[in-house]
């Protein structure tokens, strides 16, 4: 039985937790706080031990906590880091380094310049073996897991025909049950966005990627438009679909009016954070003209990771060969049976 302490309890820290204690190989320490507000009692209500940075005690003394991070993390054999952007590097080097524990961190971090985290930015589909025996090592975005999810596929069918992705990133402004975050009436251009760069991480640094990205003002998932040329005549649509028949995490919609219509049938379902955890390709708008296919998909935004952390985290503490930490997460989230309902619910209609 191994030990995981997760290190922050917002969008991704909570979602984490709430698997991992499903798992039966593993014993979840506790998880840290920064901030006293109610997610404090949230998690307590739930049965998780809270710690919090020693130097904060005193803003805490009106809450049940079990002690401090930093003894927590004596007692655990690996973190996953879930704490704002920026601050991951910072715990690495004044927590995680100096007790020597392996960690996990999210894509708010970086694998480029002075503060990289690791040199490996995990995708499951296209570097899993590289991840065992890692030390440190980061899981991407959602935007960039997302990508992977779609790419690799691509990559593996058509291989020496394919000559270029443009891909533009129709982001989401924040996350569901993040109620107190101002969702502004504009859309948003991103400058310079990070997720091309993140993406050549695993799918080659030289890779004919080209990618945009906007903010527009919803909760409800990002949206992926790609642009994929071939050196010849382009596959069909359905040539494109059959690719992600069985494919982990993609799910292959044809009725799907928009994102929240996924979104509601997930909650309808039932599902965990009312999260699908996968892609959705809106095969409605795939269009093959020449050498060119156009293709949209919807990326589940904060809970495609969750299943990608699992699996980095079984590489790393385990050394899990891929089959076996593919059927350990299939078992915890159920991947193919939400694929299957998703898929008949949208399914065609004659």
């Amino acid at each position: 039985m191994k030990k995981v302490f997760v290190n922050g309890y917002g969008s991704i820290g909570s979602r984490i937790t709430s698997f991992l204690r499903d798992d039966p190989e593993i014993t979840v320490v506790g998880v840290g706080k920064y901030s006293p507000d109610n997610d404090v009692n949230v998690a307590i209500s739930r049965g998780l031990n809270v710690y919090v940075p020693e130097r904060k005690l005193n803003d805490f003394k009106n809450f049940k906590i079990s002690g401090t991070i930093e003894s927590a993390l004596d007692y655990c054999d690996l973190v996953i880091d879930a704490a704002p952007g920026g601050h991951g590097y910072k715990n690495k080097k004044n927590l995680y380094e100096p007790k020597d524990l392996m960690a996990i961190y999210q894509g708010g971090e970086t694998t480029m310049g002075n503060e990289a985290v690791s040199d490996l930015l995990f995708n499951s589909r296209a570097n899993y073996d590289l991840a065992i025996g890692k030390k440190h090592a980061m899981q991407g975005s959602c935007n960039v897991t997302g990508m992977g999810r779609i790419l690799e596929p691509l990559r593996d069918r058509f291989a020496k025909r394919l000559i270029r992705f443009d891909v533009t990133l129709v982001r989401r402004w924040a996350d569901i049950e993040q109620t107190e975050k101002h969702v502004p009436d504009t859309i948003e251009m991103t400058e310079s966005p990070h997720h091309g760069d993140d993406v050549k991480m695993y799918f080659g640094k030289d890779a004919p990627l080209f990618v945009r990205a906007i903010k527009v003002p919803t909760r409800q998932m990002h949206l992926h438009i790609m642009d994929i040329r071939f050196n010849d005549k382009a596959p069909t649509p359905s040539e494109i679909h059959d690719v992600f028949k069985n494919e982990f995490g993609v799910a292959t919609l044809w009725t799907a009016k928009g994102t929240k219509d996924i979104r509601d049938y997930a909650r309808t379902m039932g599902f965990n954070f009312t999260d699908t955890n996968m892609i959705h390709i809106h095969a409605n708008m795939t269009v093959s003209i020449g050498d060119m296919v156009q293709m949209m998909y919807s990326d589940d935004q904060t809970g495609i990771v969750i299943p990608e952390n699992h699996m980095l985290m079984q590489a790393m503490l385990f050394g899990k060969s891929y089959a076996d930490a593919f059927s350990h997460t299939e078992s915890i989230f159920n991947m193919k049976e939400k694929k299957q309902k998703l898929e008949e619910h949208f399914a065609r209609k004659n």
